[in-house]
């Protein structure tokens, strides 16, 4: 059913995929998309329906750690794969500053979801947010929690921390690790971790992103 509507309305739906491009890595709702895209609320839904049931996006949904803060609750929205990505939205130039983020993002993601079916990598993997400040990734496991955050950025300031540092106020917390495109793994003096891109994947594939 869902097919057959789809087919019935081919020129929404197109106006629909550059749109959905554009909310990679970002939350979502299906009322921002319709009015972004010039179609139903309904409409939307079905879309996006049908491209997770196709495996090209999955919706990540929001943890709710209750940690006295205003936590965001809508999910984010990922493509499988940031070639697609960059095709829905017609973009076939070099990579903008600001498409590098979402897109690494979205690559860590797929790399977590691939190790995740071969090995016991996480039970769930959800993102966390308050009003204010936000975690990438937070994997579940056992009813323990390892918070990932990505940053597209060689160089990481304070700032950049803030999720990470906020998310220590969760009890499970086992492991706290920013992934990013440099060259240095340290450690800061409140035990954040600092994985070049190289270090995460060497020991996401040896199963030690919990030890």
């Amino acid at each position: 059913m869902k097919a057959e509507a789809l087919v019935r309305n081919l020129p929404g739906f197109a106006r629909f995929l550059p749109v959905a491009g554009l909310f990679h890595g970002q939350v979502v709702n299906s009322a921002s998309l319709a009015r972004d895209a010039g179609v139903a609320r309904t409409t939307v839904t079905g879309y996006l329906d049908i491209l997770e049931d196709t495996l090209l996006v999955s919706r990540l949904h929001a943890f709710e750690g209750r940690l006295r803060v205003r936590e965001r609750r809508h999910p984010k929205l990922y493509w499988v794969d940031s070639g697609l990505v960059r095709a829905v939205k017609r973009h076939a130039g070099p990579v903008a500053i600001e498409e590098r983020g979402p897109l690494l993002e979205g690559w860590v993601l797929a790399l977590l979801r691939a190790y995740g079916e071969v090995q016991n990598v996480f039970d769930q993997v959800y993102y966390w947010a308050s009003a204010n400040v936000e975690v990438d990734f937070l994997l579940e496991r056992a009813g323990q929690h390892v918070a990932i955050e990505v940053k597209s950025g060689r160089r990481i300031a304070a700032a950049q921390l803030a999720g990470l540092r906020a998310i220590a106020a969760l009890p499970s917390i086992r492991r706290r690790i920013l992934v990013y495109p440099g060259t240095l793994e340290r450690q800061t003096d409140d035990g954040i971790e600092l994985w070049p891109i190289a270090t995460f994947i060497e020991r996401l594939a040896a199963g030690r992103l919990w030890v």
